[in-house]
């Protein structure tokens, strides 16, 4: 599956989209006037073979008294595509778009007061809050629910993403205890950052933060090696003494058929010394 800004050549197929799920259908011009005027926050769902399966149609609100929020205009995913996570992965980037591009506070949409499906998945898996109840609000006389879903924390994310990843941590101690100060190891600690991670050290780990670059955590010198020593590896495991093999030896010849327990030789031989007599 693959989300990407909607261009317009889609707004064709966000349209047919939109016949096949929704009630609530629009003519072509507002698809253009949602293109046009803000085609950064539209984007389209397409399925392996880049067919639409999907769409969500954004916009900002154009009122000034109020500060800077988007608003959800429609959102459609084919029922051959549901309960895979895409509405939801719409609904983020739209999100996303409306902070990093406007700097929206809040976004805003209407959903059918009987659509519990949908009051699901934007209560419990996409945060929002409803806010008002408009009475009639949809052609056919149903009311809506007015949610809002704030974005601070959207915003807050992307502001420590923009910053970079955290500096390194405070050097320790070869002992493994308090930080060493910044005269004693490589560097400082970057700014904001704390530098421990809140537990304290077990047992051997001072040992294992001292130990040299390249050797194993199993082979800690206490002493720098010499330059061209081998390096000690771990400690060979004595195999245990194993018995000698013994194999048994079958005695020369054939036992007999009967009970006289003798070869078969001696018993030929007897027959024959019978005979003879």
């Amino acid at each position: 599956m693959n989300i990407r800004n909607a261009r317009p050549r889609d707004l064709v197929n966000m349209q047919h989209c939109n016949l096949l799920c929704l009630p609530e259908n629009y003519q072509m011009k507002y698809y253009l006037y949602h293109g046009l005027s803000w085609p950064q926050l539209s984007y389209v769902a397409e399925d392996e073979a880049g067919r639409m399966v999907g769409y969500v149609l954004a916009k900002m609100e154009e009122d000034a008294d109020d500060v800077p929020h988007g608003h959800i205009t429609s959102l459609a995913v084919k029922r051959s595509h549901r309960r895979l996570g895409l509405a939801q992965k719409l609904m983020d980037q739209a999100a996303r778009a409306m902070v990093e591009t406007f700097g929206a506070r809040y976004v805003s949409l209407h959903v059918r007061r009987s659509n519990r499906a949908a009051l699901r998945l934007y209560a419990d898996a996409l945060g929002f809050r409803v806010s008002d109840v408009e009475p009639r609000y949809y052609a056919d006389g149903e009311d809506a629910f007015a949610m809002r879903r704030d974005l601070s924390r959207l915003a807050e994310a992307l502001r420590r993403g923009a910053r970079g990843p955290p500096g390194p941590r405070e050097p320790r101690d070869a002992a493994g205890g308090a930080p060493a100060s910044p005269g004693e190891g490589e560097s400082s600690p970057a700014a904001g950052d704390s530098g421990a991670d809140g537990e304290e050290p077990g047992p051997g780990a001072g040992a294992s933060a001292a130990a040299p670059q390249g050797l194993p955590r199993y082979a800690v010198p206490t002493q720098p090696p010499a330059p061209g020593a081998p390096v000690p590896g771990p400690p060979r495991r004595a195999s245990p003494a194993r018995a000698p093999l013994v194999r048994s030896r079958r005695p020369p010849g054939r036992r007999g058929r009967g009970g006289s327990g003798g070869t078969l030789s001696a018993r030929r031989g007897r027959g024959a010394a019978l005979r003879c007599l």
